[in-house]
């Protein structure tokens, strides 16, 4: 007798221990948020997240040493816009220092500055303590100009700052996820409600990827000591535990059910699903971990920490779905069918002899050629908006205005236009050219002066760090970050700096800020992206010819998902681009998509797609083992699977799409392009271009090995010794309970 797959022996275990496979569960959660939170979490420096000039001129800062303390600036301004009365700003500004120098977070408050077109007050004030908590430490301070705006009609005071603004766009962003925490747990539970027709098969696999969840944020915070993290890791894990814990649970327990109505025991039908569904989930989760880890080749913090972070959470994932899932069924018994919610309960019952798939299905099954050109010209459609892709980092223009914060960041950067956009210029060179090099940046300061691509609000600063090796100064731009009035004055400070340490012997100079980040990093993508590619489609094409010994199906999972990876790129585009979907999305375009997105979007999507096209594929593959001829293996294995892969698609799809609905543009992108490209790989791809390729290959899908009649005998045999004997199923009986 054969050896068992490792996926039957494991489940076999936990089903016949499932209180010690519980109860390990259970440990290994708690100790991985246990530790997690005891070791903290390890962020990313600006000095390890920048990319080419802009990052070469965040190491020499760091180089320096600065001593950064967080500043708030107070703007004062005329409640309903226009003209400000200057003495009563005045008096304002005067009560409201007096107010803060009495405040233990205040180190020091500055003079009062007027706008060059007289319209506001700005009053500079320097905390206390570190600029990473200061989010926590700035109420007293919006208190006390809070109070003063009380005191002073007709003024309106406004505070932005290093934790004003934090704190602002936190207590918004906090409130944006715990709505969309509170829409996706129901709606995921109303959706597996009609997929299972029972509350407890409906709620074991939101539990299990909740506890998915808690032990990759655990995982994560460990890693990110070795690979610092960036703030959106939590986010993505997520977004990617809820879909990929769901839906691995779902596979499972689908099998399962259908398994037990065919007569197995609960025993034998826990086997079974581990040997086929807990396979498909190693083989899908294997996927999606290859495909995440071509971030790393992408050489950049931030990609390599949100590959980590998804990588961690399916790793999780599939270690439930193979261990304390079969113990959960194992216990649970014929419990997990109850309590049966009447009408959507047969409607179970029903589902695997539904009069809707195979009609769906007949335009690939009879005309496969056509069907086949007709769905991939319209998938390439959708895909055409793709060609005009234009990338940008996500920033300031990017946020809601709906955020009091923005609007008040808005405010400043009017008046004081040097406290908007600014560029970093960091110089590093011997301490004893120190002098030279303080002239340079005073003669790059004094040529800036009669240039209309920059601020002259505010006199920039030259700081020398302790040991006066390392100078920065901030040079601002009056025009916005996404705007080509900003790229224009980075292109002109970098042709400018070379030019202006040319004569310092040993100087390094480069110039880094918001802007210049976004331009270098959207060019080092473009440079990188071909290599993660490349490695994500090579490393997929080896896995599914080794899973399923054929160079055809491989290549075949390929092309498919290339295709609904373009039509959701597509569609990204036609949405965020362009204005017609601002009211409907509530945010405002920015004319780009953020620079980040595409390549992650692509790794998520090459994975999370393959989960569909493994499952549908092996039930394809496991009725032509068992002799049908590829059409009706075709409809067969599209047809049993239609229930699983279907609800699977809805759960994502409505996980992805409340994403859609935060303020954060780069998530309202992040949702939009993964629920659309899943809808497109669950609709069109399994509905139209897959059974019609499948149908139109015939025997060469199992090329070059076949299935030979080897093949069939090992399956036949596996089938005949390793399952109980089936009764005769009574006529009238749901079609297909008489047969696997």
């Amino acid at each position: 007798m054969r050896r068992k797959p490792a996926t039957v022996r494991i489940a076999r275990w936990s089903a016949t221990h499932p209180w010690s496979a519980i109860g390990l569960w259970v440990v290994f959660v708690a100790l991985c948020l246990l530790l997690g939170g005891a070791a903290g979490t390890q962020r990313i420096s600006d000095a390890e997240s920048g990319v080419g000039e802009s990052g070469r001129a965040g190491r020499i800062t760091a180089s320096g040493h600065f001593t950064e303390k967080p500043e708030e600036n107070v703007l004062i301004t005329a409640a309903g816009g226009g003209r400000l009365d200057t003495a009563t700003a005045r008096k304002a500004a005067a009560e409201l220092a007096g107010r803060m120098k009495a405040l233990p977070e205040v180190e020091s408050v500055g003079s009062a500055l007027p706008s060059p077109d007289g319209t506001a007050l700005l009053l500079p004030v320097t905390m206390r303590g570190d600029t990473e908590d200061a989010d926590t430490r700035v109420q007293p301070l919006l208190d006390a100009s809070a109070a003063t705006e009380r005191a002073h009609e007709g003024l309106r005071i406004d505070q932005i700052g290093t934790g004003s603004t934090a704190k602002g766009l936190g207590e918004t962003l906090g409130e944006d996820f715990r709505k969309a925490e509170l829409i996706s747990l129901p709606l995921t539970l109303l959706i597996l409600l009609v997929v299972f027709g029972a509350i407890i098969a409906a709620g074991v696999p939101v539990l299990l990827a909740l506890s998915c969840v808690g032990a990759a944020i655990g995982l994560s915070a460990l890693a990110s000591h070795v690979l610092p993290e960036t703030g959106a890791v939590s986010n993505v894990i997520l977004l990617m535990g809820m879909a990929v814990g769901v839906d691995y649970s779902l596979f499972h327990l689908k099998r399962e059910r259908e398994e037990r109505r065919k007569g197995a025991s609960h025993l034998d039908a826990i086997e079974i699903a581990a040997e086929t569904s807990g396979h498909t989930v190693v083989v899908s989760g294997t996927t999606v971990i290859v495909s995440m880890a071509g971030l790393y080749l992408a050489q950049e913090a931030t990609l390599a920490s949100l590959a980590t972070g998804s990588i961690i959470v399916v790793a999780v994932a599939v270690l439930a779905s193979l261990t304390v899932l079969p113990a959960l069924l194992a216990k649970l018994g014929r419990w997990v069918d109850r309590p049966r919610v009447p009408f959507l309960w047969r409607l179970t019952l029903r589902s695997s002899g539904s009069r809707l798939w195979p009609v769906l299905l007949r335009p690939a099954l009879v005309r496969p050629a056509l069907t086949l050109a007709v769905s991939v010209g319209a998938l390439l459609a959708l895909a055409l908006p793709a060609l005009d892709l234009r990338l940008k980092q996500p920033g300031s223009d990017d946020l809601s205005r709906d955020i009091p914060v923005v609007r008040a960041m808005d405010r400043l950067t009017a008046a004081f236009p040097g406290k908007g956009t600014v560029h970093q210029v960091a110089v590093r060179a011997p301490a004893e050219r120190a002098d030279e090099v303080e002239a340079a940046l005073r003669s790059l300061l004094n040529r800036a002066e009669g240039q209309r691509l920059f601020a002259h609000d505010l006199a920039p600063a030259i700081r020398a760090s302790a040991d006066r090796r390392v100078h920065t100064v901030a040079v601002g731009t009056p025009h916005s970050p996404r705007s080509d009035g900003a790229r224009a004055s980075l292109a002109l400070l970098r042709t400018w700096v070379p030019e202006a340490l040319a004569p310092v012997r040993g100087a390094e100079g480069a110039v880094g800020g918001k802007v210049a980040q976004g331009v270098d990093f959207t060019g080092h993508l473009k440079d990188r992206m071909p290599w993660v590619v490349g490695f994500v489609l090579l490393l997929t094409f080896v896995t599914m010819a080794a899973i399923f010994r054929s160079l055809a199906v491989a290549l075949s999972a390929i092309l498919l998902n290339l295709l609904s990876a373009a039509a959701s790129f597509g569609v990204l585009v036609a949405v965020f681009q362009h204005t017609w979907a601002e009211r409907l999305l509530d945010f405002h375009s920015s004319g780009a998509v953020v620079s980040w997105l595409p390549l992650f979007l692509f790794v998520v999507l090459f994975g999370l797609s393959m989960d569909y096209h493994v499952f549908v594929v092996s039930r394809i593959r496991e009725a032509a083992l068992d002799g049908a001829h590829v059409r009706d293996a075709v409809r067969e294995g599209i047809t049993r699977s239609a229930g699983v892969v279907t609800g699977a698609a809805i759960v994502m799809v409505a996980v992805f799409a409340v994403f859609g609905t935060l303020s954060m543009v780069e998530f309202k992108q992040l949702g939009v392009g993964l629920a659309a490209a899943i809808l497109l790989d669950a609709v069109v791809i399994r509905i139209f271009v897959l059974p019609a390729l499948m149908t139109a290959l015939g025997r060469w899908n199992w090329w070059p090995g076949g299935l030979g009649p080897a093949s069939r005998g090992r399956h036949a045999a596996r089938s005949d010794a390793d399952r109980p004997p089936r009764p005769p199923v009574p006529v009238g009986a749901p079609a297909g309970d008489h047969r696997r």
